[in-house]
C-alpha cells in the first residue's frame, strides 16, 4: 500500500511562522519587519497575516491580532482582558496622576516637544510628569531643540499600544474632546507658531 503524502500549503506554513514571530515580539511588527524575519516578500506576509487574523478574531479566541502601533501585535481578546489584567500589571492601570495626563496629552497631540514648552503649555512645571511618563515607556527623547536646546519628547510604539492606536493619527480629534477646547487649542497653537518661528 502507498503511503499518502500530504501537501502543505506554504501560505499556512508561513502563518504559523508568523504567528510565531508575534508570540515572542516585544513590540508590534511591521509587514517589513516580519517579511526580513522569514525571508518572504511583503505581500505574501500580509496574505498570511490574513490566516492568521483569521484565526485570532474576537469571539473565536483568546487572544486576538490587531495592527497597532505601526505593525501587528497580539493581544487578550476582550473577555479574557479583566483576568489578564489580575494577572499582569498594564502600564495604564497603575494610573496616571493629572499631570501625567494633561502632559501626556500634550506629548501626544503637539509631540515632539520639551519640557518648558509643555510647562508653559499647562502653565506649571513639567518635569516630575515627563520623567514619571518615561520611566513607564509612554513617551521617549525624540533629539533636541534646534538651537541644540533641550530634550524633546514624543510618544512611544507603547502608548499607541496601550491606547489601541495603530499611529497618532487615530487619536480624537480636539473638538470631539470635554472641557475647555478653546483654551487647550490656544495654548498649543501659541506654542506650536513658536516651535515653527
Amino acid at each position: 500500500m502507498e503511503r499518502l503524502r500530504l501537501v502543505e500549503n506554504p501560505v499556512d506554513r508561513l502563518a504559523r511562522t508568523v504567528e510565531a514571530l508575534l508570540v515572542i515580539a516585544s513590540k508590534p511588527l511591521s509587514v517589513e519587519e516580519l517579511a526580513a524575519a522569514c525571508e518572504e516578500e511583503a505581500e505574501r506576509v500580509e496574505t498570511a497575516l490574513g490566516l492568521v487574523a483569521s484565526r485570532f478574531r474576537e469571539g473565536r479566541s483568546g487572544v486576538v491580532l490587531e495592527h497597532v502601533a505601526g505593525g501587528y501585535a497580539f493581544r487578550a481578546a476582550r473577555e479574557a482582558a479583566d483576568a489578564c489584567a489580575r494577572l499582569v500589571e498594564r502600564p495604564i492601570q497603575r494610573g496616571l496622576s493629572q499631570a501625567a495626563l494633561e502632559t501626556l496629552a500634550v506629548v501626544a497631540y503637539l509631540g515632539p516637544v520639551s519640557r518648558p514648552e509643555i510647562a508653559r503649555i499647562r502653565g506649571v512645571a513639567a518635569d516630575s510628569a515627563v520623567a514619571g511618563l518615561v520611566e513607564r515607556g509612554l513617551i521617549g527623547e525624540a533629539g533636541r531643540a534646534r538651537d541644540g536646546g533641550a530634550v524633546r519628547y514624543e510618544t512611544t510604539p507603547l502608548f499607541e499600544r496601550v491606547f489601541g492606536l495603530a499611529d497618532r493619527s487615530e487619536l480624537p480629534d480636539l473638538d470631539a474632546l470635554a472641557g475647555d477646547v478653546e483654551e487647550l487649542r490656544s495654548r498649543l497653537e501659541d506654542v506650536a507658531a513658536r516651535r515653527g518661528a
